[in-house]
């Protein structure tokens, strides 16, 4: 089966829309559709049996730096043959969901240029409780790089009791044009599925005596930026009177991030819809869980779970689509914030009246981003590429607007039933690299409007190479 033309809106929508003066409901989920691309590319399975990759990044060696989340370790792999070595592995990493262990790493600019900075950082979870009552925490660590040995040595602790939740971990590393590290942090998962009686604190601040104390228990749903030494930067921004190492609040799940240039992209998980791109800047306010993508009131409502009276939150059966009348509602439109952002790009925005029952949701779980900047494929130059783990796609949103971040129309390759965890980029500005899920639901290729839990090629570094333009 041909797979049908994405568009942000099919045409039947929006003909009924100049009719009625009306948006009426679309009849398809909108992550069911995507394009074929008139680019051609050649994919090779560079290594697979990896053990949950989360992060590829290409080093300064000609080598893949990858992350294995469940392998608890970061590996260096040979793209020409996908040769395989350990650089460290770390025995205090804790995992046992699908959002813990080594997630997010970033690359000294300055490694293996012999001046004396040969530095990955990494982000893994850990726990400070027990076997059986775990508290999970987060630790940002600092690993010099040997060349002779290949090894990664002299941990150094950089900021740790960070707080970390069952679900929703965000947990990308990227280091900044301004030599600062930028962390993100999701919201725990709470007010959702297991998570539902917890009261979401993304739109929490941190006091000055819990900075003093460094109790970093508000920093969830949140973007960090800390010094290279773990410590607050001075001109991060004052919030409600305090400078803390919160950069931006407002956030769900961020999972990808990238700067182009001193513009920084990330991408973050929607509930039922609007997953986002955003551009973050300093001591915005990106909404959450008050506000999903526009302040529009399309087909979201915040429903507060853990403010749930007279009947308490333990007491109910979570049903996002139906919350009892106990469960207090707020429209977007009835949110005051201070400094709120929305995104360049929603995915997707959906009317009141979608059939969520029928349909499904409208998100497509976005992960990994990166800034395409060469001149090699006619016509991607200044584009974002951003990984879609549900869609199964890889999303090319072209820049529009330099002064803003602006992008266009999001363009869909690489469709498969893998779910796309990570993108790298090769200098040659050819080739492309994925990391893919070991497990988890990816729309299926075959069958649009179908969720499959059967993975191609689970585990795995793909390698897609563009060979023309069709004619």
């Amino acid at each position: 089966m041909k797979p049908p033309i994405a568009c942000a809106a099919p045409i039947f929508f929006v003909l009924a829309a100049l009719i009625t003066g009306q948006t009426p409901a679309p009849a398809a989920n909108p992550r069911s559709q995507w394009t074929e691309s008139p680019e051609s590319f050649t994919a090779r399975v560079v290594v697979s049996g990896l053990a949950s990759p989360w992060e590829v990044t290409y080093g300064p060696d000609g080598f893949l730096w990858v992350t294995e989340r469940a392998g608890k370790r970061i590996v260096r792999i040979n793209p020409a043959d996908g040769g395989k070595s350990v650089a460290v592995t770390i025995d205090d990493v804790y995992q046992s969901l699908a959002q813990e262990g080594v997630l997010g790493m970033a690359l000294h600019p300055e490694l293996l240029k012999g001046r004396g900075q040969d530095y990955v950082y990494v982000a893994y979870t850990y726990n400070v409780g027990t076997a059986t009552a775990v508290d999970r925490r987060m630790r940002v660590r600092r690993y010099t790089y040997d060349a002779a040995s290949k090894q990664l040595g002299q941990p150094l602790d950089l900021i740790e009791g960070l707080p970390h939740g069952s679900d929703h971990g965000g947990g990308r590393l990227v280091f900044g044009p301004d030599q600062k590290l930028y962390l993100s942090r999701g919201d725990h998962g709470a007010n959702f599925l297991a998570n539902y009686c917890l009261r979401n604190r993304a739109q929490d601040l941190p006091t000055k005596t819990e900075i003093a104390a460094k109790d970093w228990s508000a920093y969830q749903g949140k973007i960090l930026r800390l010094n290279l030494d773990g410590s607050i930067p001075q001109d991060n921004p004052v919030l409600e009177g305090v400078r803390s190492h919160v950069y931006t609040l407002g956030h769900r799940n961020p999972q990808g991030m990238a700067f182009d240039g001193s513009r920084l992209y990330a991408s973050e998980h929607g509930e039922s819809v609007d997953d986002e791109l955003n551009v973050i800047r300093a001591g915005r306010n990106y909404g959450w869980p008050l506000i999903a993508g526009a302040q529009d009131d399309s087909a979201y409502v915040y429903s507060n779970w853990s403010a749930s009276a007279p009947d308490p939150c333990a007491t109910l059966r979570f049903n996002v689509l139906a919350p009892p009348p106990s469960v207090p509602r707020q429209k977007e439109s009835a949110a005051a914030i201070k400094n709120f952002t929305p995104p360049v790009r929603s995915f997707f925005t959906v009317p009141n009246g979608y059939d969520f029952a029928k349909l499904g949701n409208a998100t497509v779980a976005p992960a990994g981003v990166d800034i395409y900047q060469s001149g090699r494929i006619p016509g991607w130059r200044r584009s974002v590429l951003m990984t879609a783990m549900t869609a199964g796609v890889v999303y090319r949103l072209p820049i529009v607007d330099e002064g803003t971040g602006r992008v266009g129309e999001p363009l869909t390759y690489f469709k498969a039933r893998r779910r796309y965890r990570d993108v790298a980029i090769h200098p040659d500005g050819a080739r492309f690299y994925l990391a893919t899920d070991n497990e988890g639901r990816v729309e299926d290729p075959a069958a649009p409007g179908t969720m499959s839990r059967e993975l191609a090629d689970p585990g795995a570094i793909i390698e897609y190479t563009f060979t023309g333009v069709r004619r």
